[in-house]
């Protein structure tokens, strides 16, 4: 239609001949007399009053013209539902399409090219916008790296981690020993050390590091990630499940990766993790630097030094500590059990439940949003960890009773008390039974007096007899204390039962 009128308005307002008229427009000057007739049969004037359409005025100028095809046309919507079975295919559909509808149906080709003409009409893709500093996309790429143990020949695949600013598509890339939890968090956090600050959302996959439960509208996230999220005061959004789109930067970023990263590592060998990470903070460097043909060859560092680093929020004072969470219930004896050790807490708490958030150094314990204790970690299995002013009172005053304690009193009444101390540690096949024999011993004190349990201990120590029992028989008969009637030297009774050599005097 635009040539027709261009047709009309060199004839009727520029008066041209047809000849000219065909010269300006490259039309045969044939079609050009016969547009200009069937325009004045029409007895219609120029310029064309705004009630005439260009529709009807098409028709009426070539009333036989049809553009509608006169084959049939297949239910597309139908085929592409049949089409996601990877057992079928397109030309099997158009066979079938075809034995239906003979003559009237569509060339394999035309089928093709009318079925990706109506495929393209039902997609809409809405263009993002990324503002400065706002999300930084996550994933995992999908190929992986192996690297080999050079001891023994193993061979671990490293996943490798890759993350992008919207605005700048400044890029970080890290191999991690795998997709776990602990890999996860900790590469997340050394992407945001290495922007030197922190985007407003982290926009990550659906996987199970990062989301519990994936969902379009309320997607449950990871405990442990949104500790790390509250961390750097930032918040998660991940991307709706099986909607690439929505983090189409990182899909972007990893394809890219694994062209111009991996691909040059495809003939390398690596014998650790750290090696692997070396190649790759060069490659990373590299890449960043590359200029871009649509950034008018502005390199993903100059964007990002210009568009996100400004609106990045400061890192928080203290670096970020991979932490587990974990549920537990206090038992009877006032203590939970982590990682194979046991750690004592309150004991008015017992039969409730506690979270644990466990780094390397610390575990502590929060009941209600409070932290109710803390330990230092301990690695020893089956070991146990305790304060006394989590025990009660009772189990307290025994427990206050150790080893260096005993002693320490023992000594204060004398050094033969203090050797029985020691003599019935040794003796005893446990700590607490040796416990028990030294307080039986040392309680003698308040009935007896330093003086007196010293002087039997010392017997004690010359009979070898280190035992409580012997101890407290010698203090209830007075055999600890000396006779006042006895002599150095005295005489003897003559009787008929001496024998000697007085005998024969």
């Amino acid at each position: 239609m635009r040539t027709y009128l261009d047709v009309f308005r060199l004839c009727f307002e520029d008066q041209l001949s047809y000849r000219q008229i065909a010269l300006a427009l490259g039309i045969g000057r044939s079609t050009v007399t016969e547009l200009v007739a069937r325009f004045n049969s029409l007895n219609l004037a120029w310029p064309l009053s705004p009630e005439v359409s260009l529709v009807t005025l098409d028709q009426a100028l070539l009333p036989g013209r049809d553009y509608q095809t006169k084959r049939v046309l297949p239910d597309w919507l139908k085929l592409d539902i049949e089409l996601k079975d990877p057992k079928l295919t397109k030309q099997l559909l158009w066979q079938e399409y075809q034995a239906e509808h003979g003559r009237a149906a569509l060339g394999y080709t035309q089928f093709c090219e009318h079925y990706r003409r109506w495929k393209g009409s039902q997609r809409r893709s809405m263009r993002q916008t990324h503002y400065a500093g706002e999300k930084l996309f996550i994933d995992f790429c999908g190929p992986t790296v192996p690297i080999v143990d050079p001891h023994t020949g193993e061979i671990r695949k490293a996943a490798i981690f890759v993350a992008t600013l919207g605005a700048s598509n400044y890029t970080y890339i890290e191999a991690c020993a795998g997709q776990d939890q602990q890999s996860w968090l900790m590469a997340n956090s050394r992407c945001l050390e290495f922007l030197g600050g922190v985007p407003t959302l982290l926009v990550p996959d659906n996987l199970k590091a990062a989301v519990v439960k994936a969902d379009k509208f309320e997607p449950v996230i990871n405990h442990d990630y949104q500790a790390l999220a509250r961390h750097y005061r930032c918040t998660v959004i991940p991307a709706r499940p099986y909607k690439p789109k929505d983090k189409s930067k990182v899909e972007g970023a990893v394809l890219i990766v694994e062209r111009w990263v991996l691909a040059r590592l495809r003939h390398h060998i690596f014998y650790s993790l750290e090696a692997l990470n070396q190649q790759l903070r060069f490659l990373t460097k590299e890449l960043n630097a590359r200029p871009m043909k649509s950034y008018n060859g502005l390199s993903r560092n100059d964007l990002f030094q210009q568009i996100d680093l400004p609106a990045l929020k400061a890192l928080p004072a203290h670096p970020y500590e991979y932490t587990e969470h974990k549920i537990v219930k206090v038992a009877p004896d006032y203590h939970v059990q982590y990682d194979k050790h046991l750690y004592s807490v309150p004991h008015s708490l017992c039969g409730e439940r506690l979270e644990i958030q466990a780094t390397a150094r610390l575990i502590r314990l929060y009941h209600q949003g409070k932290c109710v204790a803390q330990h230092v970690r301990s690695s020893k299995a089956f070991g146990q960890t305790s304060e006394l002013a989590h025990f009660p009172p009772a189990h307290a005053a025994q427990q206050k009773w150790d080893s260096a304690r005993l002693q320490q009193w023992a000594g204060n009444i004398g050094p033969d008390t203090l050797g029985v101390v020691l003599a019935m540690e040794r003796r005893k096949a446990h700590p607490v039974q040796a416990q028990r024999a030294c307080l039986g011993l040392l309680s003698l004190q308040k009935r007896y007096g330093n003086e007196r349990l010293e002087r039997a201990c010392t017997i004690a120590l010359q009979q070898q007899a280190t035992f409580t029992g012997f101890i407290k028989n010698l203090l209830k008969n007075g055999l600890d204390q000396p006779d006042p009637t006895s002599e150095k030297t005295s005489t003897l009774t003559h009787h008929q039962n001496l024998r000697g050599p007085l005998e024969f005097q």
